[in-house]
């Protein structure tokens, strides 16, 4: 029995099933349809009203990064790297990205952290090369590869642009010289106000997830957000129901998580560009609803380092990185 593709894109008009490195494409479909496709029943995601703009975002492009998959300097599990001379896979994952994304023309690309690996100028310069083509419509953030080696670029601690249908806020979550993230309470005031005064839906970007207490104990080591940074950017979205969604990087893989006291509001991971699956996400503004659509990155080198890159971690690093299908590709609710 063949083994069952990976549908990683569901969409509102369209499917994309891969078996390794090839797609599937179901394209032309209806909205709020259920289908079937390798004998899942799915139903594609909602379609409410015109389509009034499009956001596309990366995360975790690691410019000069040269092997993947190492955690400590004695690990024995295989780590990935290209031939010496070739292109380092960083790049070859970000053109293809940037030629992904430019043929979707989106109205903002937001690049939310870890833009960098050692985070040097070179690296930063590097990243501005590939992504700079974007011009005005790019919005760009520091991660922790950034500040933790004190790295001065994309440090705004907070960003907003307006588009129809849709108000974009981006959040600088990155500490100087420390791993984790926070927000701070200038920053929370300045998201109160925005939540307060827009007139549309707001998307929130960051490069730290939120602190999830369903599986992590209360401490400040924790890997993405501190407990009491995600405690009070929960609070502003209970307060402010303009706030539809907060969206993240730094993890490596696609999850959706809910806070106390704003249910059904997503607090989302994204996967990185630099391997496996190779992810960027598309926003779809409708009058009526926001999509998150995941998408794999395309483009032949691209797709062969990504299917080389799923042995990663001794093979556990697949069903980690990709997710659920809900965690990819999901409605964002818009809260009255």
């Amino acid at each position: 029995m063949a083994e069952r593709g990976e549908l990683l894109t569901l969409a509102d008009d369209e499917a994309v099933l891969w078996h390794g490195a090839v797609p599937t494409r179901f394209e032309g479909l209806d909205p709020s349809t259920q289908i079937r496709i390798e004998g899942r029943e799915v139903t594609t995601l909602p379609r409410r009203g015109e389509l009034l703009s499009r956001i596309a975002t990366v995360n975790d492009v690691h410019f000069g990064e040269l092997e993947a998959g190492r955690f400590s300097d004695d690990q024995e599990i295989e780590t990935f790297s290209v031939p010496e001379g070739a292109v380092p896979y960083p790049e070859v994952m970000s053109r293809a990205a940037v030629s992904d994304i430019g043929d979707r023309d989106p109205d903002l690309v937001v690049a939310k952290g870890d833009l960098t690996s050692a985070g040097s100028v070179v690296e930063y310069e590097r990243f501005l090369e590939f992504y700079g083509c974007f011009g005005d419509s790019l919005l760009q953030v520091r991660g922790n590869h950034e500040s933790y080696h004190r790295l001065a670029v994309a440090m705004e601690p907070t960003q907003e642009r307006v588009l129809p249908g849709v108000t974009v806020a981006l959040l600088d979550t990155s500490r100087d010289g420390i791993a984790n993230g926070a927000i701070g309470v200038e920053q929370l005031d300045w998201l109160d106000e925005l939540g307060q005064r827009s007139e549309q839906p707001v998307l929130v970007f960051g490069h730290h997830p939120v602190w999830n207490q369903a599986d992590e104990e209360r401490t400040d080591s924790t890997f993405g957000l501190l407990p009491d940074s995600t405690d009070a950017l929960g609070k502003v979205f209970a307060r402010r129901h303009t706030l539809s969604g907060y969206f993240a990087g730094h993890t490596h893989r696609n999850r959706v998580v809910e806070l106390p006291g704003v249910p059904g509001v997503p607090f989302a991971e994204v996967a990185c560009v630099k391997d496996y699956p190779g992810s960027w996400a598309e926003y779809r503004i409708f009058e009526g609803a926001i999509l998150q659509i995941h998408r794999r990155i395309e483009g032949e080198d691209a797709l062969a380092w990504t299917e080389k890159t799923r042995g990663m971690y001794g093979g556990s690093y697949v069903s980690y990185a990709r997710g659920r299908l809900q965690d990819r590709c999901f409605e964002i609710p818009i809260r009255t």
